[in-house]
């Protein structure tokens, strides 16, 4: 049976998309291209998961010793068929604290960093805002800016994640400076893909789909740190432009000239992935965070990203992916909502060119999804999802339950025991590993960020 949501995503696939403030991540016109979702459960053909405690050959993990190899045979598979190749370290990270001051009624202080990756300060950079709890640090009266690190304060975690419209749309601050360089979807059909002013302050409305509730963040004792991932690389609308010219632009003018001849050239995923690192890597220099523990969080696409940049990069300590959508959490093998197909005609810059075989051909895929959640073990992983076919929340409680075993595997715990939980059912969260998921609209909800913080706060 198709609901009322995925009513409402057919249209938008044949009228075309228009993005907002994190919308539903939908597309134009070219799903007619590709093969019908399907939403019925009795059309899920059997499939087989590879063992994630086995690797490729067959041969089964003996200990735990063993992981560290087989996480890296699984990351290359993705790299290699999927993600493409991960981008390289950058030359230099260099940041500069451009901007200042207090912020949400002297609650927290606000802080505006410019990051390059080049020594001379040339080429792309990105942007990142800040947003401290006062109780670690605090402005000096009748200064402009300047601030002392409270002294003998435990230092706090941080939440990083990308985010959609601009900085300048988690606070109402008139300081908080609009993106420079960055390719925004239009909202209209005039064109302009600058950054909008009106999106000032819009992640803070308790109505949209997404919100970024600053004072309650940082009232748990967490910092907030962001960028928007417009200034990583450009994503383009299907059907307004060629999205890969575009995409492979900004950080991409780091690794030099592509070679088209080759199927696992670096994607728009694995750039916004390669940014969340470049966050904690500030993070790191920043005296009054604890990078060791620093939650990796997005929606949708952003999401994914996160998922991504967590199995790649294991300074992070917790990640919750929220709503990820194919490509993401769930498994590729079930065919239940967003396909290869689909993935593969609207969000080609996402993937590299060797993931269009398994275009209807998902049987012969020789890895699924929960490979990627397991790279994640031992640290700490809530997936978060909601009740939308297109997202298939099904298909990433069971990508989740095949990945468990790992984190036992490893000394730790795994899922509790349970079948699919219903809306807003918390007992399928674990301390290291869980699944929860919630009726609305998607985005980050309120529900979201305290069913996060409450796994963080246990995990960390």
């Amino acid at each position: 049976m198709v609901t009322g949501e995925e009513n409402i995503m057919e249209k938008r696939w044949k009228i075309g998309f228009r993005f907002g403030v994190l919308l539903v991540a939908s597309a134009c016109s070219a799903v007619a291209d590709g093969r019908e979702p399907n939403y019925d459960e009795s059309k899920v053909a059997p499939y087989t998961l590879e063992n994630p405690l086995a690797f490729a050959d067959g041969r089964k993990l003996k200990d735990a010793s063993e992981w560290p190899a087989r996480r890296k045979e699984i990351l290359e598979i993705f790299a290699r068929e999927m993600y493409g190749e991960e981008p390289p370290a950058p030359e230099a990270v260099v940041t500069e604290l451009r901007e200042e001051g207090s912020t949400l009624a002297g609650l927290a202080i606000r802080r505006q960093y410019r990051m390059w990756f080049k020594q001379d300060k040339s080429g792309p950079f990105l942007d990142w805002l800040l947003v401290l709890p006062n109780r670690v640090a605090e402005l000096l009266p009748n200064t402009k800016g300047a601030h002392v690190v409270c002294e003998n304060r435990e230092k706090v975690p941080v939440v990083l994640m990308l985010n959609y419209p601009g900085n300048h749309a988690v606070l109402n601050d008139a300081e908080v400076a609009l993106p420079e360089g960055g390719w925004f979807r239009a909202d209209d059909d005039s064109g302009d893909h600058g950054p909008k002013e009106s999106n000032r302050g819009a992640l803070r409305h308790s109505q949209s789909r997404t919100t970024v509730p600053a004072e309650f963040i940082i009232s748990r004792g967490y910092a907030f740190l962001t960028a928007c991932y417009a200034q990583v690389s450009p994503d383009v609308e299907v059907g307004r432009g060629d999205p890969e010219s575009l995409a492979y632009t900004h950080v991409f003018e780091l690794w030099g000239k592509r070679d088209e001849s080759r199927t696992d050239n670096t994607t728009a995923l694995g750039a916004w992935a390669w940014a969340l690192s470049r966050g904690l890597d500030l993070a790191e220099k920043i005296p009054e965070i604890d990078a060791r523990r620093c939650v990796a969080t997005g929606s949708s696409r952003l999401a994914k990203a996160a998922l991504l940049a967590s199995a790649r990069d294991e300074r992070f300590a917790v990640c919750v992916p929220n709503q990820t959508g194919g490509g993401g959490v769930p498994l590729a093998k079930r065919n239940f909502g967003e396909n290869i197909s689909t993935e593969m005609r609207m969000f080609p810059h996402w993937y590299c060119k060797a993931y269009a075989k398994y275009i209807d051909n998902e049987q012969a895929m020789k890895f699924d999804q929960h490979l990627l959640v397991a790279a994640i073990a031992p640290r700490a992983l809530l997936v978060q999802g909601f009740n939308s076919g297109w997202f298939d929340a099904k298909g990433e409680y069971l990508s989740v339950k095949a990945a468990s075993p790992v984190w036992e595997f490893l000394g730790g715990k795994g899922v509790p025991e349970g079948g699919f939980p219903d809306n807003y059912d918390t007992s399928f969260i674990g301390e290291s590993l869980g699944y929860v998921r919630r009726g609305g609209q998607h985005g980050i909800s309120m529900f979201d960020w305290r069913w996060m913080l409450d796994f963080a706060d246990g995990a960390l």
